[in-house]
């Protein structure tokens, strides 16, 4: 017998499972918003002009393709460090920031939650319920033990906040950390306001927890600068905390893999030691990021012509996206729906958290080709003109039966 037969089938995963049965569904009408993917009017994945601009660029001089550093590349890193935390950042001008070139977000966490396992091994992680599958996954098999606190307030429509804070204030101990959403919520699309966020901040201090912030949507809610905000008011506070960041979204670089992973630190030599221990995870994980996307994002980011001209791409794609909002709460009404819809057009990023159930979302894929998570979670950023009516007219259909 095998050593491997006891190896025991494991479940599809909830959003790629679903990608899969999307490919193989025939029908030519079939809308997949299950993923978390941006598509532009035409229901094509875009190739931003200022990306395409730098790979010209790269492509004019071709270099030979070495191993990068394990903590990636210098100006890659520096640029993400801008955007995260301003260029004027107190915290980078102190040296007190540890930075590396991550395999996506998903790898910043990963190389995150190892870390702070290491350092902290009875530490417990706090997730938001709902939040990220893959939140849950990561820390799990990193070893920690994962809770939820209160986040969406089904009747509200919006974020829990009192239940938030009672839960971490009564349950959280010292040193446990805080996995939060620094805009764009995945799945609610519902974001702390500025005013809770400066509640939180001083109920994270004084429990002396390890905040971790997931900023994975970047741009995609209000802007660059808006959409940081709770990570540079941390920073401003003094607390020592992670920051997942992501290009992926930002610049439709999916499958480049471009990702960052910051810690703030005390001081310049406590961030050097740290440094040092995110290079080692980091080794022993991946060895070191790939090449391509890296040199893309950072010749966009450190040229300010190609980096303004990516701001104005980024600023129509997060556009399109508010419009699909409210263009699918005016179709859902146009095709009946009586049950309030508006808070759709609140929400924020690419995913809405609509409110269907579980066997309405099966309803929506077996029947009719629309296929999204069975949460109810959709992702507007796949919406279009042509394919809106068709999404509207099947979700009318499963809430009126």
């Amino acid at each position: 017998m095998s050593v491997f037969a006891a190896a025991p089938l494991a479940p599809r995963d909830p959003i790629l499972g679903l990608n899969e049965q999307f490919n193989a569904d025939t029908r030519a009408d079939k809308v997949n918003l299950g993923v978390g993917v941006y598509t532009d009017a035409g229901g094509k994945l875009p190739l931003l002009d200022c990306v395409r601009a730098a790979e010209a660029q790269l492509a004019a001089q071709p270099a030979p393709r070495g191993y990068l550093p394990i903590d990636g590349i210098p100006g890659y890193v520096q640029g993400a460090q801008r955007q995260v935390f301003g260029a004027d950042a107190a915290v980078l001008q102190q040296g007190r920031v540890a930075s590396l070139q991550a395999l996506g977000g998903t790898g910043a966490l990963k190389v995150g939650g190892d870390f702070l396992k290491r350092l902290q091994p009875d530490a417990r992680v706090w997730i938001s319920d709902p939040s990220w599958e893959n939140h849950r996954a990561l820390f799990s098999n990193a070893g920690f033990e994962v809770l939820s606190y209160p986040y969406y307030d089904a009747t509200a429509q919006g974020v829990a906040f009192e239940a938030l804070l009672d839960t971490l204030s009564r349950d959280a101990r010292p040193g446990d950390v805080v996995v939060l959403h620094a805009c764009c919520h995945n799945p609610t699309g519902y974001d702390l306001s500025r005013a809770q966020w400066e509640a939180l901040v001083p109920l994270l201090h004084k429990q002396q927890l390890v905040p971790f912030l997931d900023m994975a949507y970047q741009g995609f809610g209000a802007g660059l600068n808006e959409d940081a905000f709770a990570v540079r008011l941390m920073a401003e506070a003094g607390l020592a905390f992670l920051v997942a960041s992501s290009f992926s979204k930002s610049f439709s670089l999916y499958g480049e893999r471009v990702g960052s992973l910051h810690v703030v630190c005390g001081d310049r030599d406590e961030a050097t030691r740290v440094q040092s221990q995110l290079k080692v995870t980091a080794r022993t994980t991946y060895s070191n990021p790939p090449t391509h996307g890296g040199k893309v994002v950072a010749m966009v980011l450190n040229d300010p012509q190609l980096c303004a001209q990516w701001e104005q791409e980024l600023a129509g794609m997060r556009q399109r996206i508010a419009a699909m909002r409210t263009g699918l709460v005016s179709a859902l009404k146009a095709a009946g729906v009586t049950a309030p819809v508006d808070f759709i057009a609140e929400q924020r990023g690419m995913f809405s958290y609509s409110g269907l159930k579980a066997a309405q979302m099966q309803r929506l894929r077996s029947e009719f080709g629309v296929y999204g998570v069975d949460s109810g979670r959709i992702c507007v950023a796949a919406l279009n003109e042509a394919n809106l009516p068709r999404v509207a007219e099947a979700v009318a259909a499963v809430m009126q039966a």
